[in-house]
């Protein structure tokens, strides 16, 4: 199913299912940053490994991302 089929689902549930696979990702991300420890995920359809390191440059990255963008809609 695509997020937007979800989105629309007449569940409750499944239509919260997404939001809730994504807070869970994101809790796995941040517990892996704390104990320095790595997690698998799935890229292209291969699994990868990604280092507590990897997932903290990715989580400046995306600061700097989100700045940017911020200072972009600000100028304009």
């Amino acid at each position: 199913m695509k997020p937007r089929d979800i989105s629309e689902a007449k569940d409750p549930d499944l239509r919260a299912s997404l939001a809730a696979m994504q807070r869970a990702a994101q809790s796995a991300r941040k517990t892996a940053i704390q104990t320095d420890t790595a997690i698998v995920v799935v890229r292209e359809g291969q699994l990868v490994r990604v280092s507590a390191d990897e997932l903290r440059q990715q989580i400046t990255d995306d600061d700097i991302s989100r700045q940017t963008m911020a200072l972009k809609e600000s100028v304009s």
